[in-house]
């Protein structure tokens, strides 16, 4: 029986230094599933940022042809009202 007190001790103690390990490896292993998580949603961002952009500028360009053609329409509206063959 006096053996069984001292190896319920030296259970005890590897549990613990089990329970120390695993403890120890718990910050480490969160740590590398934030950073993962960190760089998904960044990748992520950049992505749909890049997206953005590149539709904001083809608005622009559009935009731009737009202006551009009511003005020379205009133009042409103008002179064309001005001249002697319309009247």
């Amino acid at each position: 029986m006096a053996s069984s007190p001292s190896s319920s001790a030296l259970n005890n103690s590897q549990q613990s230094a089990d329970s120390v390990t695993s403890d120890a490896a718990a910050p480490a292993e969160l740590s590398a599933v934030v950073d993962e998580l960190l760089n998904s949603l960044s990748n992520k961002f950049a992505s749909v940022s890049k997206e953005i952009f590149s539709k904001m500028d083809d608005m622009s360009r559009r935009l731009d042809n737009l202006e551009a053609a009511l003005q020379s329409s205009g133009t042409e509206t103008r002179e064309g009202a001005g001249s002697p063959a319309s009247k």
